[in-house]
């Protein structure tokens, strides 16, 4: 094949996936500049996230913006892509944590992001999993940062505690969002149900639009600080984030072993005032069956100083992001190609080496990741999830695209975080 026949076949090739929603600005650089991407140059990556109003989306276009290294991509050494040479990574947006579960366990995405409960309820069979398969094929390739329980109500609707919410129209999260299942436990803890609630199930976005219009009282959001739905309807009208604290909430910290004490700084958003709540990590998952030089080369280059600052400088979150922080917390076994990566790293100690707790039934109400202990000091820090020592399979040596794209474009929005 001639080179102006292979530029015309690649310029084809873009021209589907930018109609079908992948934006590949490296990719078309390359095109324009006369240098033709070998196909077989090209490999894809596809990270379930979020609804664009979300957290999830944003990560994980930064992510994917990071680790992608195109042909015709800056080098590493000169402030480009340290990712893996002719990997694309693209951010998908979802439904959320149960979601990108389940498009794990189809196939449908390589990786996903899930709060930690989510994913060992996933792993484990149990909690919101109760009656399906343990998906024991469920690795991890870290921790990233934490998620904050948020309960947004405006400023006039006297609403200053979770009892107040009785009798209310509430929006819990969309299905297959993480909010819903964190939303159904914060109410059964403060002895309130969708049955004492008008409950709806409603998109961030589409629940921030009708708080600030007056036609919801509340809505429910997990996220990592500022969440762009409640950033948007705290530009619009004055907000109250309702406080989870007391008894139900410390019952909460001792029943559920992913949550952490937490609390939300003053002008987390505007005017809003402290307010203690609860969180949990959000993790980033994939499959045992992915190639582990692959995964290997993709968490090395998550935690490159060049991703970091792209990270730092994308989202308030990126700043909260530790590789000594990763593998302290897993709440399922971590892929082999990422323990390789934390290994090396000298972030995994002895307890590494130990085999993970098979999967077992339960209810999942007291949900103990595999293999952890709490910090020495009982609580980890505000912005980190709950300090355990990490599940792990036995070390890797000794066993024999709405879209976005590195570009940040969105594509096809599926809804919510």
């Amino acid at each position: 094949m001639s080179t102006s026949q292979m530029l015309t076949l690649t310029r084809r090739r873009l021209l589907g996936g930018l109609m079908g929603g992948v934006a590949l600005a490296p990719l078309l650089g390359s095109v324009l500049s006369g240098r033709p991407a070998m196909a077989q140059d090209l490999r894809y990556f596809r990270i379930g996230t979020g609804t664009t109003a979300g957290t999830y989306f944003p990560i994980g276009g930064l992510i994917a913006n990071a680790i992608s290294n195109p042909p015709g991509s800056r080098p590493c050494d000169k402030g480009g892509s340290c990712g893996i040479p002719g990997l694309i990574v693209v951010a998908q947006a979802s439904n959320g944590s149960v979601d990108n579960v389940e498009m794990l366990r189809a196939g449908t995405v390589e990786a996903g992001f899930a709060q930690a409960d989510v994913a060992y309820w996933a792993y484990s069979g149990t909690g919101s999993f109760t009656g399906k398969r343990p998906f024991a094929e469920l690795r991890s390739l870290g921790m990233l940062y934490a998620e904050a329980i948020q309960v947004v109500v405006r400023s006039d609707g006297f609403i200053d505690r979770m009892a107040d919410l009785k009798g209310r129209s509430i929006s819990l999260g969309e299905e297959g969002s993480g909010t819903l299942v964190e939303a159904r436990l914060i109410l059964d803890a403060y002895g309130l149900s969708e049955s004492t609630i008008t409950p709806l199930y409603l998109k961030p976005g589409m629940a921030a639009d009708r708080l600030a219009k007056g036609e919801l009282d509340g809505f429910f959001m997990v996220g990592g600080y500022p969440v762009a739905a409640v950033a948007d309807v705290a530009a619009r009208v004055p907000i109250r984030l309702v406080p989870l604290d007391g008894e139900p909430a410390d019952r909460l910290l001792r029943t559920q072993r992913f949550y952490i004490e937490h609390e939300i700084p003053a002008n987390a958003y505007p005017g809003s005032a402290p307010t203690p709540t609860l969180s949990l990590g959000a993790e980033l998952l994939t499959r045992a069956d992915r190639d582990p030089d692959l995964i290997y080369g993709i968490v090395r280059a998550l935690w490159h100083e060049n991703t970091r600052r792209v990270l730092a400088e994308g989202h308030p979150q990126g700043r909260n992001f530790d590789p000594a922080r990763a593998v302290a917390n897993v709440s399922v076994p971590l892929h082999p190609g990422a323990e390789r990566f934390y290994r090396e790293a000298g972030l995994l100690g002895n307890a590494a080496n130990e085999p993970a707790r098979a999967p077992t039934g339960g209810t999942g109400t007291d949900a103990t990741p595999a293999g952890g202990e709490k910090a020495a000091n009982g609580k980890p820090p505000a912005d980190t999830p709950p300090a355990e020592k990490p599940p792990s399979e036995k070390s890797s040596a000794e066993k024999a695209p709405a879209e976005k794209t590195a570009t940040g474009k969105a594509a096809g929005d599926k809804a919510t975080r």
